[in-house]
């Protein structure tokens, strides 16, 4: 995938999410706590597929090709805007980019 469409799309899917977010009603969220270290990955990326699903799924769809740089961009971007927990972040990122 060229450099210049993928920069478009994350572009997009910022600015989609920007707009999602002043269109909604804001409603804090409660933390989760951090997994036991003994989690196995496949258990906690099913977790990230769970948070992905639930709050990003509202808006956008899974990403083809997208590499871990920016993945990790992306969410990062998009916990601010969506506000998102550190563990969501963290989950999400294991879902996207294993």
């Amino acid at each position: 995938m060229p450099v210049l469409y993928r920069i478009l799309l994350i572009v997009l899917l910022l600015i989609s999410v920007g707009v999602a977010a002043q269109n909604s009603t804001s409603q804090p969220q409660a933390s989760t706590p951090a997994p036991p270290a003994a989690k196995s990955p496949a258990t906690e990326s099913e977790q990230g597929e769970k948070r992905f699903q639930s709050q990003c799924g509202r808006c956008h769809t899974l990403p083809e090709d997208l590499s871990p740089r920016e993945a990790k961009a992306v969410v990062r971007q998009m916990r601010v805007r969506a506000n998102l927990t550190a563990e969501d972040e963290r989950l999400i990122l294991k879902y996207l980019a294993p």
